[in-house]
């Protein structure tokens, strides 16, 4: 009897370690799939060029707890009928204004359902960056296609204690 009751508990330790590998390789390499918008959207232009910022076309940033991906009414405010360019890509824009579509943009960023995060809270109270969380953005000519920087638990600690702010762990978990 106990000979098979230490088998048993051999054989829960392997199956819960292979549970639990299974499960990094699948939060590793699921976090870092390739995403395919469906326009290349250029960031570095609309920064430079139009000198646009984050909130100019990402609204509620500063305001709400989540942030908006922008869409075509955000778009037409600046595009018109006629491109503005040369760029397919905004052939492809004008065409989802024209035909009153939403641009379906796939969302690379995103927190676990257990974490509550504020964009609000973050951007406007704590004055963060856009860049401290979601990289180098302005400097891509391209959407990135996977997250840049990822929301972990020791990222989030070291941000809190660098800015002096709570760590406590009901200030972020539900």
């Amino acid at each position: 009897m106990r000979k098979m009751v230490k088998q048993n508990s051999k054989l829960f330790i392997v199956a819960s370690a292979a549970i639990v590998l299974v499960v990094i390789v699948w939060v590793v390499l699921g976090s870092h799939r390739n995403i395919t918008q469906p326009i290349s959207y250029n960031h570095k232009i609309h920064i430079e060029e139009a000198e646009l910022t984050c909130v100019d076309c990402h609204l509620y940033v500063e305001t709400m707890p989540t942030a908006t991906i922008p869409n075509i009414e955000i778009c037409q405010d600046c595009h018109s009928d006629e491109p503005m360019s040369d760029s397919p890509e905004e052939v492809k824009l004008l065409k989802y204004i024209e035909e009153g579509e939403k641009i379906p943009w796939q969302r690379i960023y995103a927190v676990p359902n257990h974490v509550y995060f504020s964009h609000r809270r973050h951007v406007t109270i704590g004055e963060i960056a856009c860049s401290n969380c979601h990289g180098n953005v302005e400097e891509l000519t391209e959407p990135p296609s996977y997250p840049l920087w990822l929301p972990t638990m020791e990222n989030c600690i070291s941000c809190h204690k660098e800015h002096k702010v709570t760590y406590d762990c009901l200030a972020c978990h539900r």
